[in-house]
């Protein structure tokens, strides 16, 4: 499970880390969406050793906690790519949600898209997530909508939900389609009001494009929580796969990427790890935590 060293000649490693961000979908779960053995053990030993854990993912928190909860101890999420960060009994430290009126505007400029969009709210019941139709989420993102159908409500027209202010827009649909919609949302008037982050799966030909808050990022949530801990970025540890990463690689001092990313994020010249079916987050942990003594 060891990785070559080479990448650190360019990424000194610090006398030890602090705390370790770690990446859901397509990184601390494999490709059968699990946890393996390897990967728990090693987040677990991470934890004994008084590094903190945090989860940080594109995942709605509740969406998110099933996963947290195999961990078996205690945990901040940073949930929604760092629009909400709570602890695991759901304690709240930050929230950065995207306001009403911004997003009734991005529904009208993006009307070619309804089919494709959900508007997400922070709340547990009927109406967390509204769509107007789901005639374009279908295919890959079914299993998705099956595992939130307690939580979606239908809204007609979508803008008619937004009496509060959402935590995100999401568009979500085929790889080609949705690279369509980031080029309406280039253009749009909008552009320089929100935060706009993609995630693909090409081998489900799936992407989400999440329209946040301005300077509303896992980047700036893992920031931000790292301040508020104390702990300087040389201390902060970071593992993602895929383009709603990037602003949390950047803000690590010691960034992997996974093994199954693409080429385009393996080229930005952080050190590769094994990949989600190899348990590349325990490869990664070995190379920098595995030898970090326990902290008193």
């Amino acid at each position: 499970m060891r990785i070559p060293l080479g990448w650190m000649l360019k990424f000194a490693v610090p006398s030890f880390i602090r705390l370790l961000a770690i990446d859901i979908d397509g990184t601390l779960l494999n490709s059968q969406f699990r946890i393996s053995d390897a990967d728990l053990t090693a987040l677990r030993q991470s934890h004994e050793n008084g590094i903190e854990v945090v989860l940080v993912t594109g995942r709605r928190h509740t969406f998110a906690l099933p996963i947290a909860q195999q961990l078996g101890f205690d945990l901040w999420l940073i949930s929604s790519n760092g629009a909400v960060t709570r602890s695991l009994s759901g304690e709240r430290f930050h929230r950065d949600l995207l306001p009403a009126e911004t997003c009734r505007v991005l529904c009208a400029d993006m009307r070619e898209f309804r089919g494709n969009t959900v508007i997400t709210f922070d709340k547990e019941c009927k109406g967390a997530l509204v769509l107007e139709r789901m005639d374009g989420l279908t295919g890959s993102i079914q299993r998705w909508l099956e595992k939130n159908l307690q939580f979606i409500d239908f809204v007609v027209p979508i803008e008619d939900a937004l009496v509060t202010d959402p935590v995100q827009a999401m568009f979500c649909g085929p790889i080609a389609r949705m690279r369509r919609a980031l080029s309406s949302l280039e253009s749009s008037e909008l552009k320089d009001k929100v935060t706009v982050l993609r995630t693909e799966y090409p081998a489900r030909d799936l992407s989400i494009v999440d329209v946040l808050n301005r300077d509303c990022s896992k980047g700036h949530a893992l920031e931000r929580w790292a301040r508020h801990r104390g702990i300087p970025r040389e201390q902060v540890m970071a593992i993602g796969d895929n383009y709603n990463d990037l602003e949390m690689l950047a803000f690590a001092g010691v960034p992997f990427i996974m093994g199954n990313a693409c080429g385009e994020l393996k080229a930005k010249g952080w050190p590769i790890t094994l990949t989600n079916d190899q348990n590349g987050v325990a490869a990664a942990i070995e190379q920098v935590v595995g030898r970090t003594p326990a902290l008193t």
